[in-house]
C-alpha cells in the first residue's frame, strides 16, 4: 500500500492497529471536548483515535497507511445539506463549466474550442455555477456570439434560474420557431418577425428553462456511472464527505436513483449521500407519495446511501421561485388543501421532508398548515423537517419554526443573485436575506449548503466565504457584520449542522473516536487565511470512512483510480471542472477584472453618448496627438 515515508516512525506489530494515520497536522476536531489535535487514526472506516503525534506510535502497524500532513490545517469533511447531487452526476461530464472564469472573454473561448471537439448531434451546455457578475465585462454572452463561436453546434447557456442564451443551432435542435407556444410562467423572446431571437426569460418560473435543457442527449448506464463518479471526485476535491440530496425537477425516483444506488452496491460511491423524493407530476403528489411510503422508508439504507424524507416539493402549487428579476410569484389561494393532504400522510407515516421556501409569504402559510396539524398531535410527530433557503423569513416565522421543531437550510444563492436581489427589494432586505444570526439565536440547527449545480456552484468554500463576509461573487456587500457568522460557526453549518438533519449526530460531522473517519487536509489554513482567500480552499487530501477519495500535490497518486472520462470529447476530460484561479495571480487576475470593467463602462458610456447625439457611434476611441496631423 502506497503512503509517504515518514522518517523516525518504526511499524509495530499491535493488537488493534490503524489502517491510515495522519500526523503532523492541525487538527480542528469540531469536538468541545477535545476541539484541537496533531494527529488522527482511523480503524474499519472509524476515529480510533485523535490525539497528538506521540499518541499515534501504538496505532501503527506493518499495513498502517501513515501520511505526514506537513502542519496543513485539517477539518472535518464538509457536509453540502443542500446539493442536487444525483441530477449533477448523470449530467456532469457532459457540462461545460464556467464555475470561476474570471472574464466572459474566457468563457467564450473555453465553449468556442469545446464547440471544435463536440460531434454532431451533441450540445455544448453550460448550465450553473456562474453569474454575470462574476465577469470583469459583468454581462451574459448574447446570441451573436454564441452564433459565431459555434455557427453549427447546439449551445445552451443558462443563467442562474432566470434566463436561458440558445444559438440558432440550438433553437433548430430544440424544435424552437415563431409558432412554438410559450410554456406557463416563462418567455420565448421573439424578433420583430416573430422568430425566437435565442433568449429565454424565466417569467417567473424555470420550467421552460429546464424542458428546454431535457431535450439535449443523455448519457448511456455505464457512461452515467463514470459521470458520477467523476463528480463525486470533483466534489471530494473541495473536502466534501457528505450531502444531502434535494431532489428537484426532471429527477425520477426510482429511474433517476438507479445510478448511485449501483455504485453503492459496487462500493463505489466516495460521498455519502442522503437524498429525498419529490413528486414530479402536477396533480400526481398524493399518488406517488402514497406509492413510496410503501415501497420505502426514511433511514433506509446505511452510511454511504439512505433515504431522508420526501421534499424539497410536496405538491407544486406549494412552490414558490426564486428569479429575483421578477417580482414574487402570486401562489393559488387554495394550494393548502393538497398541501395539508401532503403533509398528514408523511406525518401517519413517519416521514420527515424538507421545503423549497424562498419567501415569508410562502412560509407563513406552510406553517399555519402545521400548527393546524400539531393542535391534533400529528405534527412533527418525532419526524425531521426543515425549510430550505428562507431568503426573507421573519423573525416572527422562525419563532413558530423553533415552536414546531424545525429546522433550516440555507444556501448561498445570493453569492450568485445578490445584486438582482438589491435592485428589486433593496439593501436593507439584502442585509437579512437570509437573517441567518437570528436563526441561530433561536437555536434553530442551521445547514449550510450551495444548491448546486443549476444556481450556485458546487464548491462549498464560495458559500464559506458568502456566510463569512456577506459578499456577493461579484464583490458586492450584502449582510452587514450583524448577519454574518464567524468561520468556526460556518465551519459547524458544513459539519454538524448536515449531520443533525439526516439525523446522523452521533456518528458524524466531528472527528472523535467512534464516529466516522470522514476529513480533509487543506491547501490553506480556513482559520487565518485573508477573508477572500477563503473562496480558494480546496483539498489536498480527503478521507472518506479511512477511504482516501481525493489526492493532490504531495498525496497526488494515494487516491483510487477512476475509469476515464467518457465520451472522450467531454468537456470535463478536455477543461476539468471548476476553474480554480492561478493563488500566484489572484492579485493580477484581479486588476485585469477592474481594467475589464473600466473598458466595459467606457463602451457602455459611449453607447450612451450615441443614443443622446453626442456622438456618431463611429469612434474608436484612439487619440494620439504625437502622430495626428
Amino acid at each position: 500500500m502506497s503512503t509517504m515515508p515518514v522518517g523516525g516512525l518504526v511499524p509495530q506489530a499491535t493488537e488493534n492497529p490503524a489502517d491510515l494515520v495522519v500526523r503532523n497536522a492541525k487538527i480542528h476536531t469540531g469536538d468541545p471536548s477535545r476541539p484541537a489535535a496533531q494527529a488522527i487514526a482511523v480503524r474499519d472506516g472509524r476515529v480510533l483515535e485523535v490525539g497528538d503525534d506521540h499518541d499515534m506510535a501504538g496505532r501503527i502497524g506493518p499495513a498502517t497507511r501513515v501520511v505526514d500532513a506537513l502542519g496543513r490545517r485539517v477539518v472535518p469533511g464538509l457536509n453540502d445539506s443542500h446539493l442536487h447531487v444525483i441530477r449533477g452526476g448523470l449530467n456532469y461530464v457532459l457540462e461545460l463549466r464556467w464555475d470561476g472564469v474570471r472574464s466572459l472573454r474566457d468563457g467564450l473561448a473555453l465553449l468556442r474550442e469545446q464547440a471544435a471537439r463536440t460531434p454532431k448531434g451533441q450540445w455544448v451546455r453550460v448550465v450553473g455555477g456562474w453569474s454575470a457578475e462574476q465577469f470583469a465585462e459583468r454581462r451574459l454572452p448574447t446570441v451573436a456570439e454564441l452564433n459565431a463561436a459555434a455557427p453549427d453546434t447546439p449551445v445552451f447557456v443558462l443563467h442562474l434560474y432566470q434566463s436561458a442564451v440558445l444559438n440558432r443551432a440550438a433553437l433548430k435542435a430544440a424544435g424552437f420557431d415563431r409558432d412554438t407556444p410559450d410554456l406557463r410562467g416563462g418567455q420565448i423572446v421573439r424578433g420583430r418577425d416573430g422568430e425566437p431571437t435565442g433568449m429565454l426569460l424565466a417569467a417567473p418560473s424555470a420550467l421552460i428553462l429546464y424542458s428546454t435543457l431535457a431535450k439535449a442527449p443523455v448519457l448511456d448506464g455505464e457512461d452515467k456511472k463514470t459521470s458520477t463518479r467523476h463528480f463525486l471526485r470533483e466534489l471530494n476535491r473541495f473536502g466534501l464527505t457528505s450531502a444531502i440530496d434535494a431532489a428537484g425537477g426532471f429527477q425520477n425516483f426510482p429511474d433517476h436513483y438507479a445510478t448511485v444506488v449501483e455504485l453503492a452496491k459496487a462500493g463505489q460511491l466516495s460521498l455519502r449521500i442522503a437524498y429525498h423524493l419529490f413528486p414530479q407530476t402536477a396533480g400526481q403528489e398524493i399518488a406517488d407519495l402514497t406509492r413510496w411510503i410503501g415501497t420505502v422508508r426514511p433511514e433506509d439504507g446505511d452510511e454511504w446511501l439512505r433515504l431522508n424524507g420526501a421534499g424539497e416539493n410536496l405538491t407544486w402549487a406549494a412552490a414558490d421561485f426564486e428569479n429575483f428579476t421578477q417580482p414574487r410569484p402570486q401562489l393559488a389561494a387554495d394550494y393548502e388543501t393538497e398541501f395539508e393532504k401532503a403533509v398528514r400522510l408523511l406525518m401517519e407515516n413517519g416521514w420527515g421532508f424538507r421545503l423549497h421556501a424562498t419567501y415569508d409569504e410562502t412560509i407563513r402559510r406552510d406553517l399555519a398548515v402545521f400548527e393546524r396539524l400539531a393542535a391534533e398531535g400529528l405534527f412533527p410527530a418525532g419526524n425531521r423537517w426543515l425549510f430550505d433557503h428562507a431568503e426573507t423569513v421573519t423573525e416572527d416565522s422562525l419563532d413558530r419554526i423553533a415552536a414546531l421543531g424545525g429546522a433550516l437550510s440555507v444556501q448561498n444563492r445570493l453569492s450568485f443573485q445578490g445584486e438582482a436581489f438589491v435592485r428589486r427589494y433593496g439593501v436593507g432586505a439584502a442585509a437579512d436575506a437570509p437573517p441567518i444570526r437570528a436563526m441561530l439565536e433561536r437555536g434553530l440547527t442551521v445547514g449550510g449548503g450551495t444548491d448546486a449545480t443549476r444556481v450556485s456552484t458546487y464548491n462549498p468554500w464560495v458559500a464559506l466565504h458568502w456566510l463569512v463576509s456577506g459578499r456577493s461573487v461579484g464583490d458586492l456587500l450584502l449582510r452587514p457584520p450583524s448577519n454574518r457568522v464567524d468561520r468556526r460557526t460556518a465551519l459547524a453549518m458544513f459539519t454538524q449542522a448536515g449531520a443533525d438533519l439526516t439525523g446522523e449526530q452521533d456518528v458524524k460531522g466531528i472527528l472523535r473516536p467512534g464516529y466516522l473517519g470522514d476529513f480533509t487536509v487543506l491547501t490553506g489554513d480556513y482559520f487565518s487565511v485573508p477573508e477572500p482567500e477563503i473562496a480558494h480552499i480546496e483539498s489536498l487530501l480527503t478521507v472518506v470512512g479511512g477511504r482516501v477519495v481525493y489526492a493532490a500535490g504531495e498525496y497526488e497518486g494515494l487516491d483510487e483510480e477512476l475509469p476515464p472520462v467518457s465520451p472522450a470529447w467531454s468537456p470535463v476530460a478536455h477543461f476539468g471542472g471548476y476553474r480554480a484561479a492561478d493563488p500566484s495571480r489572484r492579485g493580477g487576475v484581479r486588476q485585469a477584472e477592474l481594467i475589464g470593467e473600466a473598458v466595459g463602462e467606457a463602451d457602455e458610456h459611449l453607447r450612451w453618448r450615441t443614443r443622446q447625439g453626442l456622438a456618431s457611434g463611429q469612434e474608436n476611441g484612439v487619440f494620439d496627438p504625437c502622430v495626428s496631423l
